[in-house]
């Protein structure tokens, strides 16, 4: 739960930083916080692998929704709310790994780092092209 109410201080941190105004910086917090909370829950039963991918997934359909109901750009909710997951800590130590000529532990760490990057690029594209696809059919008829 603490976690979750970081994820939202660091959604909210940086979507002041992007210049974000009125009641969109509360909404990127909070999408942000629930991508934390999801990613706490979904932690205690799976791998970090899994949880970045469901708290992605939540995180990129909650800035689908409030950006429609907004009127406002997808991305200035999903990159603010994304922040917090980024496994930043996975490439200092991979980094660290190799400065002290670790290779095979830096091999280890960077795979793990790049697995969990990737998790989280595949729950957006999930969402993004899902959202592309029913946009596309919706407006067909």
């Amino acid at each position: 739960m603490m976690s979750a109410f970081g994820a939202a201080l660091g959604s909210l941190g940086f979507a002041i930083l992007f210049n974000i105004r009125g009641d969109k910086l509360f909404t990127a917090a909070i999408i942000g916080g629930t991508g934390g909370l999801v990613y706490d829950l979904v932690l205690k039963s799976h791998s970090v692998v899994v949880s970045l991918f469901f708290a992605s997934v939540v995180i990129s359909i909650l800035s689908e929704i409030f950006a429609r109901v907004s009127k406002c750009p997808v991305t200035t909710f999903l990159v603010c709310a994304l922040i917090p997951l980024v496994p930043g800590g996975g490439m200092y130590y991979t980094m660290l790994e190799i400065v002290q000529d670790n290779l095979n532990g830096a091999l280890v760490r960077g795979i793990d780092t790049v697995a969990q990057a990737c998790s989280i690029a595949v729950g957006c594209i999930l969402v993004s092209s899902l959202m592309k696809m029913y946009n596309k059919y919706a407006n067909r008829g």
